[in-house]
């Protein structure tokens, strides 16, 4: 099942708002009511009121709003699945999440530009199998195997540097994690590492190697500029602050470590790419791609999604069409029947 626009159920805390308004006004009429004359004065006064049915109408609109909500998002349903044979290579991507990674040395900043390029590079596959692996002090599974691109260019785009908590750069962390993302299947493997080289931890060196053994390729992708810049620290509204400083005071200037990133690489049997032009970024990923032996695999997937917004149109149409009938005041075949308990 999937949601393709799941944006518009924010509107439903918004109906739970009016819900929470209309119960108070409810409760606040039935107080002044009482205030006015006692129930019996009330029913002479006004016999053909009812208690439940602005309760009753309030419902059914409440419902038609839901329905119409649920159609804005329009659910989307898969009819089968079915099994098919692919010819590809099976790639992780590790991108840093570190703060530094936050300088705008590189527009709009090193982050965005990373889910550019990856973005990108996704949008040049075929029929390759994906993966995405997030790290700062720390690495952290962000994404499985899949090859549904759509899904995966969301995940990445959520991505931030909140998301994992440890800060720093480890990059045997995203390198060993990413190593072991792979399955049992005997395919080929590459790791797209997109970080500013900066690494704060031990055995990026031997984590390489350890891939290498594995026979998994790793390419290296640089973001930023080795001149560097000030990480800004920024409110809710975007605005800057201030810059991040180290403990003597001092704004720090992070720079971006290409001979890290090219040392990686080597020790993989793959390649250092410097990330300034998304072209050719994406060219010389699809050349190398090119030099690795596609394998053939099989994969389920849904075949075929069918909107199912019809359905809740429909039944919002219906209740519109029961409310014309439900009329605040008592109706005499409704007495007849007390439905509500109102006699």
């Amino acid at each position: 099942m999937q949601l393709e626009e799941p944006k518009y159920l924010y509107f439903l805390v918004l109906l739970a708002l009016v819900t929470v308004l209309f119960m108070l006004q409810l409760f606040w009429g039935r107080k002044k009511r009482r205030e006015f004359a006692d129930d019996e004065l009330l029913k002479q006064l006004a016999p053909d009121s009812s208690v439940f049915k602005p309760i009753l109408k309030f419902v059914t609109l409440a419902l038609v709003l839901v329905a119409l909500i649920i159609a804005l998002v329009n659910p989307k349903i898969g009819t089968k699945m079915e099994t098919v044979k692919r010819q590809g290579i099976d790639i992780v991507f590790a991108l840093d999440v570190s703060k530094s990674m936050l300088a705008e040395d590189v527009a709009p900043n090193r982050l965005e530009k990373s889910k550019q390029l990856i973005s990108q590079i996704i949008n040049s596959l075929g029929s390759d199998r994906i993966g995405i692996v997030g790290y700062a002090g720390s690495a952290y599974p962000v994404l499985p195997m899949t090859t549904d691109y759509s899904i995966a260019k969301m995940y990445l785009q959520n991505m931030n540097t909140d998301m994992v908590s440890s800060q720093g750069t480890a990059l045997n962390d995203a390198i060993n994690m990413a190593t072991n993302y792979f399955d049992a299947v005997d395919t080929s493997k590459l790791i797209i590492l997109v970080s500013d080289g900066e690494d704060h931890g031990d055995g990026a060196d031997q984590a390489s190697e350890i891939a290498k053994e594995k026979g998994i390729k790793i390419i290296t992708i640089g973001v930023g500029t080795e001149k560097g810049g000030p990480i800004p620290i920024k409110d809710r509204n975007g605005r800057v602050e201030e810059y991040k400083k180290d403990s003597n005071g001092e704004t720090v200037i992070t720079q971006m470590h290409p001979e890290t990133l090219e040392t990686i690489a080597e020790n993989a049997d793959g390649g250092y790419i410097p990330g300034n032009s998304t072209k050719e970024v994406v060219e010389q990923i699809k050349n190398a791609l090119d030099n690795i032996e596609k394998t053939e695999f099989e994969t389920q997937q849904i075949a075929e999604y069918q909107t199912q917004y019809q359905w809740f149109v429909g039944i919002a149409f219906v209740l519109l069409l029961l409310d014309i009938f439900f009329l605040e005041r008592k109706t005499k075949w409704l007495q007849k029947l007390n439905l509500f308990n109102e006699r």
